[in-house]
């Protein structure tokens, strides 16, 4: 058992006293099937890759949405790619099934359920946050909490129920997609660097 200085749980009330996540990294829409290659040929070349999707909220009982967004971040740029605008493409499938990327995701069994309904994958070398930071302390689940314990810096939800099927994602969508795949690479690292450290 690794044993570090970290909060067990943290409040709304204390979250809501942080200060809020600023995006520095580069952000890049993926749109095209020729753009998803670029992509993918970038990610590839990355050890370890943030990982999130979004997926069009329903305001009706009974009716859901297929996903509308997955996002891949490596050290400096997210990749959001559109993927009812993709459609079902070789180079994702081959990257979220490959074991030589690292890929650092929360509550990811969600995502993999909408990720098959999409496009039928074998997700590999994935790392589930919720069950990686216990080893630390850590038994609050939602990314913006585990996100506030380790770095004292707040996530903002306010486009979580966004249309994430819009002709254009807003500057306001795009850089809260991309944050949760950063934040999850960036939780993962922080926590391998301290656990190096002991």
């Amino acid at each position: 058992m690794i044993v570090i200085n970290y909060s067990t749980h943290i409040t709304k009330t204390q979250i809501a006293e942080l200060p809020i996540l600023q995006n520095s990294g580069n952000i890049v829409v993926v749109k095209t099937s020729q753009e998803a290659d670029y992509a993918v040929s970038q990610l590839m070349q990355a050890a370890v890759i943030g990982f999130d999707t979004e997926t069009r909220p329903s305001f009706t009982k009974n009716v859901r949405y297929t996903i509308s967004l997955l996002q891949l971040a490596t050290a400096d740029t997210c990749y959001l790619f559109r993927l009812q605008l993709i459609g079902q493409h070789e180079g994702l499938k081959q990257l979220l099934e490959s074991s030589e990327v690292k890929k650092i995701g929360l509550s990811v069994r969600d995502d993999f359920m909408s990720l098959n309904k999409w496009m039928r994958v074998h997700p590999k070398n994935f790392i589930e946050l919720q069950k990686y930071v216990e080893a630390f302390g850590i038994e609050e689940k939602s990314l913006q909490k585990i996100y506030a314990i380790v770095f004292a810096k707040k996530i903002s939800k306010s486009q979580q129920l966004s249309n994430w099927e819009a002709p254009i994602l807003s500057p306001q969508q795009q850089a809260y997609a991309a944050i949760d795949a950063f934040a999850c690479r960036e939780i993962y690292l922080e926590l391998q660097k301290q656990a190096i450290a002991l």
